[in-house]
């Protein structure tokens, strides 16, 4: 009882000291201490931190460090480009100033469902909404809901062929790709996109009954001359490239390669099915950014720069991702934590079931959707896997469910991105966080429930 203890009040504290503004990659080994003085005994402590927090750190960096770094200098790109700022502008003019939060929505949508990083995202999005939302009068606080239901939603987790980070973890544990699940994706989108949008209209219409208005703001980052922008259709173009070569690079370029060599003790006697997903998402993104760099280097004051600076933007979210992991493993090394596991797993006898709601707790936990489900596959995978084989379910739906989950209750207020987001748009939590929670995180609780439902009336598809 007292090791369960230890692991709750490690888990606590990780979470204060991220709400508190600590980073995460200096806390999260000394939370993981936390957790073995209480389990004394059971780990010494220099040891686990050599031996098991920095080998599963180093273990998720090789394994996830190209999506990361790839999809930061394609977002670099595309915003230095102002490819990012034209998409959202045509978008806009192709909806109406009259439907501002549409336009948002969707201009977050379908920037992140091209591979653009959500912080490269509010940033380019948020001087438009800015605009958008002073003319038609609605409340800027609303704002951060708005870029929040297009960004990490149904772009995150449940469109097919995503290549989020979020989408991308399942892969190696289920022998899945980023298309996984296709027809309950695109219902758990649908479903994300309509519920949010109808709460975000009714809280609009509520301000407006109040006569609340766009409020009192200093929109600083509003301002600014912006560079010239490319036309919408090449602007576009390295979007589409990167969901159109995901697929066939999938589903049709490296299945049909010569990878014989992989079953081989050198590569480890990997199977295809392993790396699949993880190599056409970095054949897509490498292809996409060769794209946009030619194609916008006039527009682009220097080129060097923007490379150098993606690449080095994409290592902080890399390291603290990377460390919620391997604080993870720790916690999951300890005796205390099987009792904990087996606890979770014992709440519902389907592995469906029983997975979606381990990664909704750890990731509510670790206030990261990323990190709760490389936390709950790191250390429940294999065992999940295993479940959904004996049990014939297909390992699609363990997948779509473990994405799904992840958002399930991430969207708390020590959530990183919700901190930064809320932060670009210069609201607090007070002003913001109810709407940015109801899209975020209810919306796919919600979401998942269906396609749990779904998949239990009609099976995978």
């Amino acid at each position: 009882m007292i090791g369960i203890l230890g692991i709750v009040l490690s888990l606590a504290l990780l979470i204060w000291l991220a709400y508190r503004g600590w980073n995460v990659i200096f806390i999260a080994p000394f939370c993981a201490t936390v957790a073995l003085l209480f389990n004394w005994g059971d780990a010494p402590l220099l040891a686990t931190y050599t031996q098991t927090f920095m080998p599963a750190l180093g273990n998720y960096f090789a394994k996830f460090f190209p999506l990361f770094m790839l999809g930061a200098v394609f977002g670099k790109l595309m915003d230095d480009s102002g490819s990012a700022r034209a998409i959202a502008h045509k978008i806009v003019g192709v909806v109406g100033k009259e439907r501002s939060m549409l336009a948002v929505v969707l201009a977050c949508a379908i920037l992140t469902y091209g591979g653009v990083s959500l912080f490269v995202v509010a940033f380019s999005v948020y001087p438009i909404a800015v605009s958008l939302f002073r003319e038609a009068d609605i409340p800027k606080r609303l704002i951060p809901a708005a870029i929040g239901l297009g960004s990490f939603t149904f772009t995150m987790t449940a469109l097919p062929g995503t290549p989020a980070i979020q989408n991308a973890i399942p892969m190696p544990f289920f022998g899945t790709n980023t298309f996984a699940a296709p027809g309950l994706g695109i219902v758990a989108a649908l479903f994300m996109f309509t519920f949010g949008q109808l709460w975000l209209n009714r809280r609009m219409a509520q301000a407006r009954s109040r006569n609340e208005g766009y409020g009192d703001h200093d929109d600083m980052l509003a301002g600014g001359a912006k560079a010239e922008m490319p036309s919408f259709w090449l602007a576009l173009l390295p979007i589409v490239v990167v969901i159109a070569l995901n697929y066939v690079a999938t589903n049709f370029v490296i299945p049909a390669l010569d990878t014989s060599y992989l079953a081989t003790p050198k590569f480890k006697n990997t199977p295809l099915s392993a790396v699949l997903g993880i190599w056409a998402i970095i054949l897509a993104m490498l292809v996409a950014i060769v794209i946009v760099a030619l194609l916008n280097r006039h527009r682009i004051a220097n080129l060097l720069d923007t490379f150098n600076k993606g690449t080095m933007g994409s290592l902080l979210p890399m390291a603290n991702v990377a460390s919620e992991v391997a604080y993870g493993a720790v916690i999951a090394s300890l005796a205390a934590f099987a009792i904990v596991r087996e606890s979770l797993k014992s709440v519902a006898s389907d592995p469906v079931t029983s997975l979606f709601i381990v990664v909704t707790v750890l990731a509510g936990m670790t206030g990261s959707a990323s990190g709760g489900m490389s936390l709950a596959l790191g250390a429940m995978g294999e065992y999940y896997a295993h479940a959904a084989q004996a049990a014939g379910v297909n390992p699609e739906i363990m997948h779509r469910i473990a994405a799904l989950g992840s958002a399930a209750m991430d969207i708390l207020p020590h959530n990183g991105a919700v901190i930064t987001l809320l932060a670009i748009c210069s609201l607090t939590h007070r002003e913001s966080y109810l709407d940015l929670f109801v899209v975020g995180s209810l919306s796919a609780l919600l979401a998942s429930v269906v396609v749990l439902v779904l998949n239990a009336l009609f099976g995978t598809f």
